[in-house]
C-alpha cells in the first residue's frame, strides 16, 4: 500500500511539473533569463555585455532545477517499480535532458551576448550561431517530451487497471 501511495504522490508532482514547467515555463524563463531589448540600447562596453550576460547564469541555473523535477520522479518512480524496459527508457529520458540543458543553456546565454543591433562586435561572431539553436533544442526536446509523457503514463497508471484494460470484456 506505501508503494502505491508513493506512486500516486510522485503522480501529483510528476503532471503538473510537466505540463507547467516544460510547455510553459520555457516562455517565461526565456523572458526573464535573457538580457531585454530596453537594456540592450543601454549597454556600450563589452564589460556592460558581459556583465548582463552572467546576470542570467544564475537564473538559467534555477530553470534547470526546476525542470529536473519530471526527470527526478521518473527516476523515483523507476525505483520503485523497477523495469528493465522502463530503466533504458530513463537513462534515455536523462540523455536527453541534459543535452536540452546545455543546448538551452547556451542559446540562453548566447542570446544575451548578441542582443547588440548597433553593429558593435564585443564578442566573437560564433556567439550569433545560438541564434540556430532553438531548432536543434527543439529536436530534442520532441522525443523528450513523449517519452517522459509515455513514461509517467505507465508509472502513474495502475498495475490492476492496466491488466483489466489489456484483457477483452467477457
Amino acid at each position: 500500500m506505501t508503494t502505491l501511495a508513493a506512486r500516486a504522490l510522485l503522480a501529483v508532482v510528476f503532471w503538473p511539473s510537466l505540463f507547467f514547467f516544460w510547455f510553459l515555463g520555457p516562455f517565461v524563463f526565456f523572458l526573464l533569463s535573457t538580457t531585454s531589448s530596453e537594456l540592450c540600447a543601454q549597454l556600450e562596453t563589452r564589460a556592460e555585455f558581459l556583465a548582463a550576460a552572467n546576470g542570467a547564469i544564475p537564473m538559467l541555473a534555477l530553470q534547470n532545477l526546476i525542470y529536473a523535477v519530471p526527470i527526478v520522479c521518473l527516476v523515483v518512480w523507476g525505483r520503485l517499480a523497477p523495469d528493465p524496459a522502463r530503466a533504458r527508457h530513463i537513462v534515455t529520458c536523462i540523455k536527453l535532458f541534459a543535452s536540452a540543458v546545455i543546448v538551452g543553456a547556451m542559446w540562453e546565454y548566447g542570446s544575451s551576448l548578441v542582443c547588440d543591433g548597433y553593429g558593435q562586435r564585443f564578442f566573437s561572431p560564433a556567439w550569433q550561431i545560438t541564434s540556430y539553436l532553438p531548432i536543434v533544442s527543439l529536436l530534442l526536446n520532441a522525443p523528450l517530451y513523449v517519452l517522459a509523457f509515455s513514461l509517467g503514463r505507465a508509472f502513474s497508471t495502475r498495475e490492476d487497471v492496466a491488466e483489466d484494460e489489456a484483457s477483452p470484456p467477457a
